[in-house]
């Protein structure tokens, strides 16, 4: 279950991504995430990551530093060094660099293309989903209704 590719999750979950341009305020960000009622948005520069916007960066580095949302840069307040991963990397290794980097979003990259973004919350998911199957399975065979 642990070694099952993050290739998986995104196929169930689907490839949409939600992104803005380095061009955009801090508020116009915002509006995005809220539309699409999402944690996170990537910003792109053309078609290359150039970081990531998310709600914990609204409150550290916009309403802590008591920047104004409306005039304030994307740019200025995204997170640049963005921690990527390929398709092949394992559901139990996404799960490691959640707890080791105490990041939540991770965008799915493969040879420079942006293939999706994979979120603590899909991982989590994914896993229950996976106990529950399981957990089913094993009472059906253990009531007789799945052969040895």
């Amino acid at each position: 279950m642990n070694n099952t590719s993050i290739a998986t999750l995104l196929e169930q979950k689907g490839g949409a991504v939600h992104t803005v341009p380095t061009t955009v305020t801090v508020l116009e960000a915002v509006q995005e995430m809220n539309r699409h009622k999402v944690g996170s948005v990537l910003v792109m520069n053309g078609l290359r990551l150039a970081g990531i916007f998310t709600e914990r960066d609204v409150l550290r580095r916009v309403v802590g530093a008591e920047l104004d949302p409306l005039t304030t840069p994307i740019t200025k307040v995204m997170t640049t060094d963005v921690l990527t991963i390929v398709p092949e990397t394992s559901v139990q290794d996404v799960m490691n660099l959640f707890t080791e980097k105490h990041c939540r979003h991770l965008p799915v990259v493969k040879a420079g293309q942006l293939l999706g973004l994979i979120s603590i919350g899909d991982v989590s998911r994914w896993v229950a989903n996976a106990d529950r199957a399981e957990a089913e399975s094993l009472r059906q065979y253990i009531g007789g209704g799945l052969s040895a």
